[in-house]
């Protein structure tokens, strides 16, 4: 059952069904000319930055010569002995939503933007502090990400986005070979639960089939991950029942009604997701029930079509905040990364896009052509294929809600290596996980959609333990 909505962090998705919709020296000359390559990316400071101690680079990628399709990518590196720190990459989803807006600005990033637009502050959860951080705004048409061919804005989907990653991560290496023999690993959370694993089977698939020097990709990570139509959309509809979201009348006649193995709903069951959402949610936050959405100033809501969704353009937003949360962050990179010194300092926009850059493009995600029902067969392969994988999920958001991805991981039928438990960070709770034969499950408790937007101690504590291979603390 096909249909586009969008969700932040991001992903159009479903609002069901899914509503798819180490330094390595490779030697003399070649070395010295690649890294003043790279010196070119080099990003000498931002607008309003405060001072660090870490590089930074940025820069597009060409990854289709004969279309003209340019990524755009900001590397941060580790701020301690960053050369002996994995590479990790990060996407957001959509389909259509920007790494730059989200992962990098408001999730795992070392800045944040500060409420006047006018400047950055620290992240002291930012993973970089363990990591080197790579963000990718994928595919084209994606943020500052180009093509010039216009019709690749009509005409995309998960293949071309996971080759063009590929391409991107094959060549980004050609022009840093200091992270050639880096152990790299994925991570990315939304409709980035279609990315990641795609990109990383690409991965797999390339270092298997190509003589030139493999990627070292030692696993990946995915969080509040679109996973599998039929599972994500029973457990969505599961989630709003049992949260008090929806009557009990209206969950009754959407189990009766509507056909989750089927690509595009009916008509009837159309009728009832609107009516649910439009009727019984109320003016919420659907990323984090719990939260207060960025209102407008006449205190409703942003409304597009028929959906509530989480759009970075609101007039006269009211700033309001919640346990440090602020709902309208996504504003202020709209208006921080379309600033032309922000822009020069990037070393992005150097064609002239013409259009504005925005947090999610609405084109792309109408526009969305190709999409794996699910990505469960995936897993099966990665997992056979030795890859750390870890799934998790925040646990208050209803886009993409725990109950779906646990319907969904529960269709691999994995052993049980360690049972179900609660895990800490600081002497609380962060959440429970259980760890499976080939892929650990865990929640982050009182999590959103983006999970270290919400809960950036209890991230970066999930993070650390990933890129440890250890399960999560039990004390």
């Amino acid at each position: 059952m096909k249909a586009m909505a969008m969700a932040k962090g991001k992903m159009f998705v479903p609002m069901v069904f899914v509503l798819l919709l180490v330094v390595h020296y490779v030697g003399g000359a070649t070395y010295e000319v690649k890294e003043e390559e790279a010196e070119d990316d080099r990003i000498l400071g931002l607008p309003g930055q405060p001072k660090v101690s870490f590089k930074q680079y940025s820069g597009y990628v060409t990854v289709n010569e004969v279309a003209g399709r340019a990524l755009f990518y900001w590397l941060t590196e580790s701020v301690h002995l960053s050369f002996s720190k994995p590479l990790v990459l990060w996407l957001n989803g959509g389909p259509g939503c920007s790494s730059v807006a989200y992962g990098a600005s408001e999730e795992i990033g070392p800045f944040r933007i500060n409420k006047t637009v006018a400047g950055l502050y620290l992240n002291k959860f930012s993973w970089n502090t363990v990591a080197n951080l790579l963000f990718l705004e994928t595919p084209a048409g994606v943020g500052f990400s180009y093509s010039n061919r216009t019709s690749d804005l009509h005409d995309t989907g998960d293949l071309r986005t996971a080759k063009d990653s590929l391409q991107f991560l094959i060549r980004w290496m050609e022009r840093f070979p200091r992270y050639k023999s880096r152990e790299v690993y994925l991570t990315g959370e939304s409709y980035a639960g279609h990315y990641v694993p795609q990109l990383a089977k690409a991965i797999v698939t390339y270092n298997a089939n190509s003589n030139n020097h493999p990627i070292n990709l030692k696993g990946f990570m995915v969080g509040n991950a679109v996973t599998d139509n039929y599972y994500d959309n029973l457990g969505t509809v599961t989630y709003w029942w049992s949260h008090a979201m929806i009557s009990d009348r209206t969950y009754r006649q959407l189990i009766n009604t509507c056909d989750f193995s089927h690509q595009k709903a009916s008509n009837e069951c159309e009728s009832l997701f609107n009516y649910a959402m439009d009727q019984e949610f109320g003016n919420i936050d659907q990323y984090n029930i719990y939260a207060p959405p960025c209102n407008n100033s006449d205190g409703s809501g942003t409304q597009t079509g028929r959906h509530t969704i989480h759009l970075p353009h609101r007039p006269h937003p009211i700033f309001r905040q919640i346990s440090g949360y602020d709902p309208c962050t996504e504003k202020y990179a709209e208006i921080y990364y379309n600033r032309p010194d922000v822009q020069k300092a990037l070393h992005a926009n150097s064609t002239k896009i013409p259009y504005k850059w925005t947090a999610c493009s609405l084109e792309l995600n109408g526009n969305w052509n190709d999409t794996d029902i699910s990505i469960l067969p995936i897993y099966r392969e990665l997992i056979a294929a030795g890859l750390r994988i870890w799934v998790f999920s925040g646990d208050i958001d209803s886009v993409v809600p725990v109950t779906a991805t646990r319907y969904s991981l529960a269709q691999l039928k994995l052993p049980t290596k360690i049972p179900w438990y609660p895990w800490y960070v600081k002497k609380q709770v962060g959440g429970w996980t259980e760890v499976y034969e080939g892929l650990t499950f865990a929640t982050v408790r009182g999590a959103g959609h983006e999970v270290p937007l919400f809960k950036p101690r209890a991230a970066l504590q999930l993070f650390k333990s990933f890129l440890r291979g250890e399960p999560l603390p039990k004390s």
